[in-house]
């Protein structure tokens, strides 16, 4: 038994079966990696994979066992990796982060700056993608930490840090009616087209709970996943924005008015997702903190380890 066959198994369960695909992905090539399978088949005396013909459908009931032990066994490999790079250079390596655009436009860069600044020899690896793709990204060891609102906290595979709570302001340009509402209202919003996230992304089920709770149904005209998106519709005059209040800027989006609506909608909170059983390097214990103050070492330890009881 050797660790690439195990690497094998467990990338073709990650493309669905697909052999081409996980042949692709680990620069292999896919005979090779067929018989690799076949070959470990062999030595277990069981079959890993349902076929139907030469396509495999599915994992066999010893192949769901065996492909679990291989995560574990490829994440323990990883882990020991990062042992020894941690101590022959405590501040050099890589620091691969999954989050959405609005944390990667907003909420990051000045974290950055000065994660960069005290730590020079890391590479800074940033991946977006909505909560659900992010959370995903770090079960799969793709990305060292997972930053998102809401989806991240269905991931079982995560430890969830809670780092901050945010809300929401509506967006319109200026002299528009709902200035004049004292106070704003979801019924005054909802008398207007809507243009926000889409759902899968930064609190968009906070913004529909609000509205059903008041037995309102919204317009909403227009969805995306980016911010500026949605500034930029409003101002050609398509709708109104619901976004994430730290996304607008007094002076950069100067030709709009936001009106404060965090008494509308409840308050969502943003967190940061470590896989269990992950070993942490001194820099990434370093990017924690400067995210989340009160996040020290000791306390992402604390989380960590309860991780690992459950």
């Amino acid at each position: 038994m050797r660790l690439q066959q195990l690497r094998y198994i467990r990338e073709v369960v990650r493309q669905g079966f697909n052999v081409s695909a996980a042949a692709e992905a680990l620069h292999a090539a896919q005979p090779g990696v067929s018989s690799q399978i076949q070959a470990l088949e062999r030595e277990l005396g069981v079959r890993i994979f349902e076929r139907k013909g030469k396509r495999l459908t599915g994992l066999t009931r010893p192949g769901q066992i065996i492909a679990e032990a291989a995560e574990r066994v490829l994440r323990e490999v990883e882990n020991i990796r990062r042992v020894g790079a941690e101590f022959s250079n405590e501040r050099a390596g890589t620091l691969s982060i999954a989050t959405t655009h609005t944390q990667a436009r907003y909420v990051l860069p000045p974290v950055i700056k000065t994660f960069t600044e005290r730590y020079p020899e890391v590479r800074l690896d940033i991946r977006q993608g909505n909560p659900v793709q992010v959370s995903q990204m770090a079960v799969r060891g793709e990305a060292d930490l997972a930053i998102a609102t809401e989806a991240i906290e269905r991931f079982e595979e995560l430890v969830m840090l809670p780092c901050y709570q945010w809300n929401r302001c509506v967006v319109v340009p200026p002299g528009h009616p709902l200035t004049r509402e004292r106070p704003l209202t979801l019924e005054a919003i909802a008398r207007h087209p809507i243009i926000t996230y889409d759902f899968a992304f930064t609190g968009r089920s906070k913004i529909n709970q609000a509205f059903e709770a008041r037995g309102l149904e919204p317009n909403v005209v227009l969805t995306a996943i980016d911010s500026d998106v949605i500034k930029t519709y409003v101002e050609l005059g398509l709708g109104v924005g619901i976004l994430a209040k730290m996304a607008y800027d007094p002076q950069r989006d100067a030709p709009l008015v936001a009106l404060d609506a965090s008494h509308l909608f409840e308050p969502s909170t943003t967190r940061i997702g470590i896989r269990r059983g992950s070993y942490l390097r001194g820099f990434v214990y370093g990017f924690i903190e400067l995210f989340a103050p009160h996040l020290t070492r000791q306390a992402v330890d604390a989380a960590m380890q309860a991780g690992l009881r459950r």
